[in-house]
């Protein structure tokens, strides 16, 4: 069985939490905040009408939102943030069609050390642009990914973007796949997960996250698999690509025929498959494959989720 980790280190995202309707509102759905224990009390309290904070606006917008700075902006939480020392955030919703199910937001803090990157690329006449991205201190990579775009199947967004699933690049500063592996290789960056994120007008949107060792956003990452003709009628889902900073892959040609799979209601993944929206598990390693927090995302396609990405920390 897995065991806790010893070595903690400062990961890029500082806190996760989950907002789910209720009636006209958004209230807190559940959420890891770490020892950011005036931070979490006040987000428990808080809740979002339409448009309102950043969780309302990107319900409103029906879109992800990046958020670099709090002060004077539309934030709800500024005072309570900037003593926990978080400065960004990221907002991105969870549609079923028209349907809002919930809106995970990562919070971020900014200092010298802190190295990662959280991007969101939208389509603008048939290239993926960037929208926006919050990188901490790699700033050279922000500037080169700012002038950067892809086509359809190209790097990690576009392969996203051409194949509508989620995808996993791993040695970013040396793989060729990565068009970016140059920047990315001195920003000590070495794990990306990308995937879409659906929304109600159909535009498109990719979502990437951009892990370092020193500060990572996740030193574990799943995919999961939902659709139902890959796991019969009783639906599930199988995973089909992880890695792990301990164990190596998670899943191989190799290991294909016997893959692992995951019923509703059975584990973390289950949870998400009966519910629909997206679930934060901290504080209990045995539930967590070891890990402190468990963070796990669903993306829909067709009227059911299609895929679960997950990450751990």
């Amino acid at each position: 069985m897995d065991v806790a980790i010893e070595e903690k280190t400062r990961t890029f995202i500082q806190v996760s939490e989950i907002w789910v309707p209720d009636g006209d509102t958004l209230i807190h759905g559940g959420g890891s905040y770490g020892d950011l224990g005036a931070f979490e009390a006040a987000s428990v309290r808080e809740s979002f009408a339409l448009g309102e904070g950043l969780p309302g606006k990107a319900w409103a917008e029906g879109s992800p939102v990046v958020l670099k700075e709090f002060d004077g902006s539309y934030f709800k939480r500024t005072e309570v943030a900037t003593e926990a020392g978080l400065t960004a955030a990221v907002a991105i919703p969870v549609f079923d069609g028209k349907t809002l199910m919930a809106v995970l937001v990562v919070l971020c803090g900014d200092d010298d050390e802190h190295v990662g990157a959280i991007e969101v690329w939208e389509e603008t006449d048939k290239l993926l642009m960037l929208k926006d991205g919050y990188y901490g201190a790699a700033k050279h990579f922000e500037w080169v990914s700012r002038h950067t775009h892809f086509p359809i199947g190209q790097g990690l967004p576009g392969g996203v973007w051409s194949s509508d699933t989620p995808m996993l690049f791993r040695d970013l500063g040396a793989g060729y796949r990565f068009i970016r592996a140059d920047s990315a290789g001195k920003a000590g960056l070495t794990t990306g997960l990308g995937l879409p994120v659906p929304v109600p007008d159909g535009a498109t949107f990719v979502l990437t996250l951009l892990s370092a060792r020193g500060t990572p956003i996740a030193r574990r990452f799943e995919i999961w698999d939902a659709r139902r003709q890959k796991v019969g009628k009783a639906g599930g889902a199988v995973l089909v690509d992880g890695v792990c900073e301990r164990n190596g892959p998670l899943w191989t040609d190799e290991n294909i025929s016997a893959p692992r799979t995951a019923a509703r209601n059975q584990g973390n993944i289950g949870k998400v498959l009966a519910t629909g929206l997206p679930v934060i598990v901290s504080g209990t390693p045995k539930f967590t494959e070891g890990y402190d927090t468990m963070v796990a995302l669903p993306i829909y396609g067709d009227g059911d989720i299609a895929h679960i990405v997950a990450w751990y920390v």
